[in-house]
C-alpha cells in the first residue's frame, strides 16, 4: 500500500496525519525538529503553540466557537487534546501549551499508521522517489527559506509576508497583588485573568512610551506587514491615542475591588498553565526590542518588579495567493498530487491551521466532500477559494459565510448565523463518512 507523506508536524500536520491514519492509511509525517529550529520554536515536541495559549472563545455564536464544534464532530486529534488540556480562561478555551503538545506528540508516535521522520525537506522533488499517494506540505508559517524559495517556484509567485508578534509571558509570582486582582469580565467572583488596573495619566504615559519605544527593525529585503487580527501592541498605539482603551486595554466589566471603580483602562494577563504559575499578556504580541519591554512593560501597575519568563518577538508569516494557486481542494494547480494545510494555505489562526489539514486528511482518505459555505469551515475553505485584489490571511468569521439577506438586530444576527450553520452542517454530516 502507498503511503501519504507530510512535511511538518504542527498543529494542521498532526491533524491531517491523524485522520489519515483513523482511515487506515499510512503516513510518513516528516519534521525538521530538533535538528532545525525556526526562530519561534524551542520544543522538539510536536505541535507546538508559539504565539499564545489560547484557541479563543468558545462561545457557539461566533465563528470560531462553531468551528470547534464542527472539528470534535469529525474527530479531531487537536480538539480533543485541547479539551484534556484546557486550563481556565472563561469563555474562551486555552491550553496548558506544554501538556498539549507532549500528548500530541505521544499519540502520533504511539499511531501504528504513522511514522515520524526527523528530517528537513527542503524541496518538493526529494520526496518524488518516495512516490506517496499524494503529499501535504503544512510547514506552516515558518517554513524554512528553501523550501518556501521551492514552493515560490512552483506556484510562480513569491510567497508573501507578514508579521505575527509573539506575546511575553510573566511570572505569577512576581506579580505585585496589591495592584493587581483576579477577575473575569463581568463576572468579578471567576479567577480566570489577572488584571493590572490603570489610571488616565498611567495609561496615556504607558502609550507615548510604547509608541516612541525602540523597535526590532525589519531586514532590509523584508517588506513589514501585519495581520489585522494580531497587530503589535506598539502599532495597536500608534493608530491613535484611544485605540488601546477601546481595544485589549478596555476597562468594561471589570471591577478593581481595591478602589470599587471601574479603572480607565486595564491589562489582563491569561494563565499558561494549570497551576497559574505563569501567565500571558493578553493582546500584547510586540516587536519591541528585549529591553524597551522589560523598561516600558514595568510601567504597568502591578508588573513593575515584574519576572519576564518570556520575552515577546516577531517572525514571519509565509504564505501563498490561495484563489490563484490552489484548486478548491487545497491541490496545487502548478503541482497535482501535492496540497497545501495550515498557515501557509492562506488561514490565520491555531484551530483554522488545524481545521485545513483535519479536513484535507478526511478528503484524500475519501471520508468527507468540501462543507456548505454556510458552516465554520465550509466558510473558512470558502475563503480560499475566493479571488481577492490583494488577498490576506483569514480568521474564521461569520463574515466569511454567504450573507442572511435578511434584516435582524447585531445580537439576532449572529444567532441566526449560527443556526443556519448548525443546520448546514447536521445535513452535510449525514453525507459525510468520517
Amino acid at each position: 500500500m502507498k503511503t501519504y507523506g507530510i512535511i511538518g508536524a504542527g498543529l494542521a500536520g498532526c491533524e491531517a496525519a491523524w485522520q489519515l491514519a483513523r482511515a487506515g492509511r499510512d503516513v510518513v509525517l516528516y519534521e525538521m525538529k530538533p535538528r532545525r529550529f525556526s526562530p519561534a520554536h524551542h520544543s522538539e515536541n510536536l505541535a507546538e503553540l508559539v504565539c499564545s495559549n489560547s484557541f479563543r472563545s468558545a462561545e457557539t455564536e461566533t465563528g470560531i466557537g462553531l468551528l470547534k464544534l464542527e472539528m470534535a464532530e469529525l474527530g479531531s486529534l487537536v480538539m480533543e487534546v485541547a479539551m484534556k488540556t484546557a486550563v481556565p480562561a472563561g469563555k474562551a478555551l486555552a491550553v496548558d501549551r506544554d501538556l498539549f503538545s507532549r500528548e500530541v506528540t505521544r499519540r502520533i508516535l504511539e499511531n501504528p499508521h504513522i511514522t515520524l521522520v526527523r528530517r528537513e525537506i527542503a524541496n518538493l522533488a526529494e520526496l518524488d522517489a518516495q512516490e506517496h499517494e499524494a503529499l501535504i506540505v503544512a510547514a506552516g508559517p515558518l517554513a524554512g527559506d528553501e523550501l518556501s524559495a521551492d514552493l515560490a517556484r512552483i506556484v510562480g509567485h513569491d510567497s508573501l509576508a507578514f508579521y505575527d508578534a509573539i506575546a511575553p509571558i510573566v511570572l505569577t509570582d512576581s506579580v505585585d497583588m496589591d495592584k493587581a486582582f483576579w477577575a473575569s469580565r463581568y463576572a468579578p467572583e471567576d479567577k480566570d485573568y489577572l488584571n493590572c488596573p490603570m489610571t488616565e495619566e498611567q495609561y496615556l504615559s504607558f502609550v507615548r512610551e510604547l509608541v516612541a519605544g525602540e523597535k526590532v527593525a525589519p531586514r532590509e529585503f523584508e517588506k513589514e506587514m501585519h495581520f489585522e487580527g494580531c497587530l503589535p501592541i506598539e502599532v495597536m498605539a500608534e493608530r491613535g491615542e484611544m485605540t488601546l482603551a477601546f481595544g485589549p486595554l478596555k476597562p468594561v466589566g471589570l471591577i478593581d475591588p481595591h478602589t470599587g471603580r471601574q479603572p480607565y483602562a486595564v491589562v489582563q494577563l491569561r494563565a499558561e498553565n494549570l497551576e497559574k504559575t505563569a501567565m500571558n499578556m493578553v493582546g500584547f504580541q510586540t516587536k519591541l526590542k528585549y529591553g524597551e519591554q522589560k523598561r516600558i512593560f514595568a510601567m504597568i501597575p502591578g508588573l513593575e518588579n515584574a519576572e519576564f519568563l518570556r520575552m515577546g518577538s516577531i517572525h514571519r508569516n509565509t504564505y501563498v495567493l490561495a484563489p490563484e494557486v490552489l484548486t478548491p481542494a487545497l491541490e496545487l494547480r502548478n503541482r497535482p498530487g501535492t496540497y497545501l494545510a495550515g498557515q501557509i494555505s492562506g488561514v490565520e489562526g491555531y484551530l483554522e491551521s488545524a481545521a485545513t489539514g483535519l479536513w484535507l486528511g478526511l478528503f484524500l482518505a475519501g471520508k468527507a466532500e468540501l462543507p456548505p459555505q454556510e458552516t465554520a469551515l465550509g466558510a473558512l475553505l470558502g475563503h480560499l477559494r475566493t479571488p481577492a485584489k490583494r488577498f490576506q490571511p483569514s480568521n474564521v468569521h461569520f463574515g466569511l459565510m454567504p450573507a442572511l439577506n435578511k434584516k435582524a438586530p447585531k445580537k439576532k444576527r449572529k444567532e441566526l448565523y449560527a443556526q443556519r450553520a448548525r443546520e448546514a452542517w447536521k445535513e452535510w454530516m449525514g453525507r459525510t463518512d468520517g
